[in-house]
């Protein structure tokens, strides 16, 4: 493989689950030595935040256990971006239909969602559910949904590089 593996994280409005996811996976692609070999972004559906900041507690749950925000700038995700990434990892039921709407037939194969890559979730619940409306303690559990499907996604990545 010549050109980088390219993930893209989508969540809603790319300023919660997504940019967490963002971070986390490039954090644990720097860890493995992977980061000349694989780009992580994040996108948005909606493009009511972009252009702007993540959700403050984001950034403070991000910070709160060690990752760099990076300065995120939210976006929305577009059609032709198919084209251009390996991997398209929603972050719920309602981010994989809005994709797969975008999609045309080969991009489809593109999207999953990052839960299937945990094995604690396999058989259950995909939704990484969306913090906007919590609190501290929402932010929190996705971040701790994230560090495991970002762990499985990992190993998927390895084994594609391998």
């Amino acid at each position: 493989m010549s050109s980088p593996y390219r993930i893209c994280f989508v969540c809603m409005g790319n300023i919660c689950r997504s940019p967490i996811a963002e971070v986390v996976m490039r954090t644990k692609i720097a860890a493995a030595g992977l980061d000349d070999r694989v780009v992580v972004d994040s996108a948005g559906t909606g493009d009511w935040h972009a252009g702007g900041p993540a959700d403050e507690r984001t950034i403070e749950t991000l910070r709160a256990h060690g990752y760099d925000d990076g300065g995120h700038i939210a976006r929305q995700f577009k059609a032709d971006w198919f084209d251009e990434v390996d991997l398209v990892v929603a972050m719920d039921g309602k981010n994989l239909q809005s994709l797969r709407w975008l999609a045309d037939g080969d991009s489809a194969g593109k999207i999953v969602r990052l839960r299937s890559f945990d094995p604690a979730s396999r058989g259950g619940d995909l939704d990484v559910p969306d913090p906007y409306y919590g609190d501290t303690d929402h932010f929190e559990e996705v971040l701790r949904m994230v560090e495991a499907g970002c762990d499985g996604l990992l190993d998927h990545v390895r084994s594609l590089l391998s």
